[in-house]
């Protein structure tokens, strides 16, 4: 399975279409790629929280058709990485914002659609102003069961317990992560990996937005835990082949999730 992580930055001085264009130019050149991905919020530009509501739009709007266009054309999927999706039930004066991923399958066709379910309020107005998720998908795929989890998300082990237990067995993680938590992010994307036994496929915005530094690093790391590509801080296309059958050979071998306790819960203190 070929991977390409699209590692975009979001300028400020950059308008949603122009860099929904740029970003298509560079889709279109992973021909090859069984699944490309791109980082979160990458159209609207994470820090750009006071047009979260004008830069904002539906699954069927720019962002995710662009996505569909060049999946249809590559004949592969695209994770659109993630939209600041204006929600059903919204109105003009009280719009209903979610931090939503959408996966793309070769046909165009929306395979999966998760929305973040730990926004983040840290030095950050997501909290503010954006609805959490309340699902939890996972998407059968030629490539084995896929699901996803977005950026803050990678901080609760317990949501990617549940995760592998609904049958994950590959996680995108479309990220806007900044470069003065890099080690975390390393740390998390590492260990998220090795106590599920499943490929994290991480990838992070770059570049500076609002004058914060995104930390780029977009990385995949195998269900041993096994390190097989990591991005500078630019810019940047990462490409990198992953065995699918890995997560069971990995399983096999060394059982971890078999001996998992189903319910820690019950123990008495």
């Amino acid at each position: 399975m070929d991977i390409a992580l699209v590692q975009l930055s979001s300028p400020d001085n950059e308008t949603q279409a122009q860099r929904i264009e740029r970003a298509e130019a560079l889709l279109r050149e992973q021909r090859g790629a069984d699944l490309i991905v791109l980082p979160e919020l990458w159209s609207a530009g994470y820090f750009h929280f006071s047009q979260y509501p004008d830069l904002s739009e539906t699954v069927d709007g720019a962002t995710v058709a662009m996505c569909a266009a060049v999946a249809k054309e590559l004949g592969a999927y695209v994770h659109a990485g993630s939209i600041v999706e204006r929600a059903a039930g919204s109105t003009a004066n009280e719009p209903i914002l979610r931090n939503t991923s959408v996966l793309v399958d070769p046909q165009g066709n929306v395979a999966h659609k998760y929305s973040k379910l730990h926004v983040f309020g840290y030095k950050s107005l997501e909290a503010e102003l954006l609805t959490p998720g309340d699902s939890l998908p996972v998407a059968g795929t030629p490539f084995g069961q896929l699901a996803g989890t977005t950026c803050y998300d990678l901080r609760f082990p317990g949501l990617w317990s549940e995760l592998s237990v609904r049958g994950a067995e590959i996680v995108v993680v479309p990220a806007a992560w900044p470069a003065a938590r890099r080690e975390h992010w390393r740390l998390l994307t590492s260990a998220r990996a090795v106590e599920h036994q499943v490929f994290v496929l991480a990838c992070n915005a770059a570049g500076v937005q609002e004058g914060v530094e995104l930390g780029g690093t977009s990385r995949v790391v195998d269900p041993a835990g096994r390190l097989l590509a990591e991005a500078g801080d630019g810019e940047e296309v990462l490409r990198v082949s992953i065995d699918p059958g890995a997560v069971q050979a990995v399983r096999n071998e060394f059982p971890v999730i078999a001996d998992r306790l189903a319910d820690y819960s019950a123990l008495a203190s």
